[in-house]
């Protein structure tokens, strides 16, 4: 499909080679932090919207961006009846300037999915985000496996992570992490395990399985310790991993107390972590990093029962700050996880969000919020996005609807040369002026 162009093509950036890269998750650094403070603050069908293109299929993963182009994942195919015998995943690659489709790369599935019934239907067969390293794109998909592709769209390998399924079958979710030559991803939903692969080749380097993986929603983050040393983080239900990534094995553990699913990643700010999650109850957790074994009892440094289910917090100026999927913006100082500020965000949740009862349907926040230069930016699935103060008092700045888009917007946004890269469940959006 054609995008719609909605601006003259002015270049969002100066040269490929200093275009700002948004290459996976949560940005650079994982941390949902952008310093681009030319982002819009408003915006709608008629206001700093460069351009739109439809997508083929709906999905839950943000897009991403390297250079002159945006990449994103998206699924078709599933029938109401529960159907996804003709499911379809696909990888499109779009001209971050133009909007200009170049590529889309279709894979049908392979495996036995998941039937399109119950919690799947909030996110969908797409929720895992990209990532690349200017050289390939890596997309892992759960039961759809993994695949590498070149940045013109040419697949290079392509490799399975397994094909059982959780016993809530609510699908995968979390994103896929680079670190020197491996490409480390959950697969916690179809093998009950964390994988690496070789980025280069696809040939598998290690696998640790472990039954405690059975709810872990959540995408791997790298620890940079003080004197070094790298540990790649892993949150599972009751407890945090510190492992080797290099070799998969376990270096350190911490029990958390946050039982049943843990979605959000978890948060970093030097050696201290933040961890966030539970189900049917959610818990909030703040320790040091350990070094071997199990963290001594010093190590904990706070826990809290009001947390966030789906959204992963950011860090910023010593404070924890959220829209958690129940609605709720809140403020906590990191330090002594004190809640600073607890307040509703816009009206109440919109009961046709999503469509996985009551675990899932009618929670009003999905994405997780971005600090835009001094802003937070919020995506809500049905209300817009809200941009808020960032600062221990809740201040409503702004809300921005694209009336015309009616679909959940599941995914957080990418930040590139201030443009910011909103998809919903049918489109693909580029914001700026």
């Amino acid at each position: 499909m054609k995008p719609l162009l909605l601006f003259p093509a002015v270049l969002c950036f100066s040269l490929p080679a200093l275009a700002s890269n948004w290459p996976q998750t949560r940005g650079p650094n994982r941390d949902s932090v952008s310093t681009d403070a030319t982002v819009p603050t408003a915006w709608s069908e008629q206001e700093n919207l460069k351009w739109k293109l439809g997508l083929p299929g709906a999905g839950a993963s943000s897009p991403i961006v390297w250079g002159g182009k945006v990449f994103v994942t998206c699924f078709s195919g599933q029938k109401e009846d529960g159907d996804v015998s003709a499911l379809v995943r696909h990888v499109l690659c779009i001209d971050k300037v133009t909007g200009q489709k170049l590529w889309q790369k279709d894979y049908p599935t392979t495996q036995q999915d998941d039937e399109w019934r119950g919690m799947i239907r909030e996110h969908g067969y797409t929720s895992n985000t990209p990532v690349t390293d200017g050289a390939h794109v890596y997309v892992h998909w759960g039961k759809g496996g993994v695949v590498a592709l070149d940045m013109d769209g040419k697949e290079v390998w392509k490799a399975p992570t397994g094909s059982e399924s959780g016993r809530q079958r609510w699908g995968s979710s979390g994103s896929p992490v680079l670190w020197k030559n491996l490409l480390i991803v959950n697969a916690a939903d179809e093998a009950q395990s964390v994988i690496a692969f070789d980025k280069a080749t696809g040939r598998q380097v290690w696998k640790q399985t472990a039954g405690l993986l059975e709810g872990a929603f959540s995408s791997p983050q790298i620890l940079k310790r003080a004197d070094g040393r790298e540990d790649l983080l892993f949150a599972a239900p009751s407890e945090l991993w510190g492992m080797n990534p290099e070799t998969g094995k376990l270096r350190w553990y911490a029990p958390t107390g946050i039982e049943g699913n843990v979605a959000p990643d978890p948060v970093v700010q030097g050696e201290d972590i933040y961890v966030f999650g539970g189900f049917p109850s959610t818990m909030r957790v703040a320790l040091k990093a350990g070094d071997k074994g199990e963290v001594s009892a010093s190590s904990m440094l706070w826990q809290d029962s009001q947390s966030t289910y789906v959204p992963t917090p950011l860090y910023h100026d010593g404070k924890l700050y959220v829209v958690s999927d129940q609605g709720f913006a809140w403020c906590a100082d990191a330090k002594t996880g004190e809640m600073i500020y607890r307040e509703r965000l816009g009206g109440a949740a919109d009961p046709s969000a999503g469509g996985g009862g009551r675990r899932g349907g009618g929670k009003p926040f999905y994405a997780s919020p971005l600090l835009i230069g001094d802003k937070i930016y919020a995506v809500s699935r049905k209300q817009g996005t809200y941009i808020l103060a960032a600062k221990p008092q809740f201040q409503v700045l702004g809300t921005n609807v694209l009336v015309g888009d009616t679909t959940d917007f599941n995914a957080t946004p990418a930040v590139s040369d201030g443009c910011l890269f909103l998809r919903s469940n049918k489109a693909l959006y580029c914001i700026g002026k």
